[in-house]
């Protein structure tokens, strides 16, 4: 009652006002902008901080497949040894070249197997063994595009310290 007598003082006899004025709404858009300011560099870092692990994921799955590979292709000791991912080119007889088969021929490896970052194929790559371990510095390199300039490699730490 009391809030209808001051209405009627004020002339606004009856009439209910609705939405929101001008500067509420100027005060949510400025708060909004805010907030993308801020979520929007943590939503790109995250993104690219998702595709580094699933590439390295992805290297952890080729080691996984190189020691199936020297379990029971090379009888559980891997030595000195640089596996392929994919075969290298095939057997020469005129300059006396061997073929080196890769994971992927001898279906340790999925054919096609891809980078997830990039959705780009995997061209090519190795897996590096010495005196029976996983190389210290250089352990896994993965090229893509076709390109040995495209790479990614990985050392024995990044590799098995990997969770899968």
């Amino acid at each position: 009652m009391l809030a209808q007598a001051i209405r009627k003082k004020l002339g606004k006899a009856g009439k209910e006002e609705k939405g929101f004025t001008l500067i509420e709404l100027l005060a949510v858009i400025v708060i909004m902008g805010i907030i993308a300011v801020i979520a929007i560099p943590m939503i790109s870092g995250l993104i690219n901080n998702t595709g580094d692990k699933a590439d390295l994921a992805t290297a952890r799955q080729i080691y996984e497949a190189s020691r199936m590979y020297v379990t029971s292709e090379l009888d559980g000791s891997a030595g000195s040894v640089t596996i392929n991912i994919i075969s290298s080119s095939a057997a020469n007889s005129t300059t006396g070249a061997t073929a080196r088969i890769g994971l992927q021929e001898k279906k340790y490896l999925e054919d096609p197997i891809l980078l997830p970052s990039t959705k780009t194929e995997i061209t090519g790559g190795t897996v590096v063994y010495e005196n029976g371990q996983l190389k210290t510095d250089g352990a896994i390199t993965i090229f893509v595009d076709g390109s040995s300039t495209a790479k990614r490699t990985y050392s024995a730490a990044q590799i098995l310290n990997t969770k899968l």
